[in-house]
């Protein structure tokens, strides 16, 4: 049986009835988000705020849903709404992009990235690291070390991406190469200079990869490591994206988004490695930020990074799920507040049973999980890890479904689905509700524009044959 229709009323409108033997499960908590689909109460919930009232243990958030039924529009929502607490968005690739209108309307920074556009230096760390030696001895320490692991992870990562997955040795001298090239995590060594480190053979990397005194054993083991940094160099498949310097470093003090629209949509290796560049970037700002706030030396500010589209870079090959992960895991344990999104848990079946049982870690680790219209095939493991109900299996199922052609005007009217969305927080009973923007929100936020222009445009073709047959 469906449970009933629920209303609400203040003690006015529904004296002697109150007071109710049961309160509301809906805390009034976070960004406003929409109507609650069977009370009409409003729902509110956002990763950082539930977080900061203690109702969920961290902040972290995901989005599943199919494409065109309103993920970007939830996600915007939080991200126009959170500056008002506090909270600064950091959408970190914006591909289409979906978040470029809303952030400037923020009075935000807008990075555009790609070719021909600007650039983010993988050894750079973030815009704060000339201040890490202010820190106390003990705590600078600790973040030098977050950080140089940050930019291991990232480097890394986009040698395999150019490849295949680097050797234990390699691993170890791009580890000790990095330290070589910019001790101090400064952001203007290049990839250039950390290949060039390389083979200049110094005493460091000969004794790692153990070259006996031979110069062709040494150029042997590192052949494989110097052919994938030429391949992020100048000269290689990418361009300059990866090869220079950070073109317009990135501010903490207000909402920011990293366009990649620039990238055309078949070059998806190089969207996956701006991906992996830009959320480590903005990741590592962001705690070389909480490092200084934490000592004093720095205003605390609170921040939520938003990674879209993480289909496309656990796709791009195996192994980089395990740079995405290193990724998400620094943010929770430094508690930085995260949203991932992407399209069904089919995205997060991958090449091997190890690298989906990681990837489909993303969504069990998360504390809030938004669950737009997904088909019964698409939803893999959620039932048993958040205990869904057949009531909530249904729901989301049904709003999967594509929305019918009115025989009217010939279109096809919205999906059923479009905007509905099911909160679940661990095993508890989910919160269905419906998103609702403002007229504001609507003007900034139209990610189809592009289509209804058109759609317009042929409509507008189809009056006026019409009027020249008549």
């Amino acid at each position: 049986m469906d449970t009933p229709p629920e209303w609400r009323g203040s003690s006015v409108q529904v004296c002697g009835l109150w007071p109710f033997s049961a309160g509301s499960g809906t805390p009034v908590v976070g960004v406003p988000l929409g109507r609650h689909l069977l009370t009409r109460g409003t729902v509110c919930a956002d990763p950082v705020t539930w977080f900061l009232k203690r109702l969920i243990n961290n902040p972290s958030g995901f989005v599943l849903g199919r494409p065109g039924l309103g993920k970007s529009s939830l996600v915007r929502k939080m991200a126009a709404v959170l500056p008002a607490y506090g909270v600064l968005p950091i959408v970190l690739s914006d591909l289409r992009p979906d978040y470029t209108d809303l952030i400037r309307a923020l009075d935000g920074q807008v990075i555009k990235v790609g070719r021909g556009e600007g650039n983010v230096n993988p050894l750079d760390v973030g815009p704060l690291t000339t201040r890490i030696g202010e820190l106390p001895e003990q705590l600078r320490r600790k973040a030098h070390a977050d950080l140089e692991g940050r930019r291991l992870n990232v480097v890394r990562g986009l040698c395999e991406l150019s490849g295949s997955e680097l050797l234990d040795h390699e691993v170890n001298v791009l580890s000790t190469a990095l330290r070589l090239v910019d001790p101090d995590l400064t952001g203007q060594a290049v990839i250039a200079d950390l290949q060039a480190k390389i083979e200049e053979r110094p005493e460091a990397l000969r004794a790692i990869v153990q070259d006996r005194g031979e110069e062709g054993r040494y150029a042997d083991r590192t052949q494989r490591l110097v052919d994938a940094l030429l391949t992020l160099g100048e000269d290689g498949p990418y361009g300059d994206t990866f090869a220079r310097r950070t073109s317009e470093p990135m501010r903490l003090d207000r909402a920011v988004s990293f366009d990649m629209s620039a990238v055309e949509d078949d070059d998806q290796v190089l969207q996956a490695g701006l991906q992996l560049v830009c959320w480590s970037y903005g990741s590592a700002g962001v705690s070389a930020a909480k490092y200084l706030a934490d000592a004093g030396l720095a205003e605390r500010r609170v921040y939520l990074l938003v990674m879209d589209e993480l289909w496309l870079a656990l796709n791009a090959a195996t192994f980089m799920v395990d740079r995405v992960n290193a990724i998400t895991r620094l943010n929770r344990a430094r508690m930085i507040g995260q949203l991932l999104i992407t399209h069904t848990m089919d995205d997060l079946v991958l090449a091997t049973e190890a690298a989906t049982k990681k990837a489909w870690g993303f969504v069990e680790r998360s504390e809030m999980v938004f669950l737009g219209g997904l088909a019964e095939g698409e939803m893999g493991n959620l039932s048993k890890v958040f205990g869904m109900s057949r009531r909530e299996r249904e729901m989301i199922t049904d709003w999967s479904m594509e929305g019918t052609v009115n025989p009217e005007t010939g279109h096809a009217e919205a999906a059923p689905g479009q905007g509905n969305f099911l909160l679940k927080t661990g095993k508890k009973p989910g919160i269905p509700f419906h998103v609702e923007l403002t007229a504001a929100e609507l003007a900034i936020g139209n990610t189809n524009a592009a289509w209804q222009n058109l759609q317009e445009t042929w409509s507008s073709r189809e009056t006026t044959d019409t009027e020249v047959g008549a």
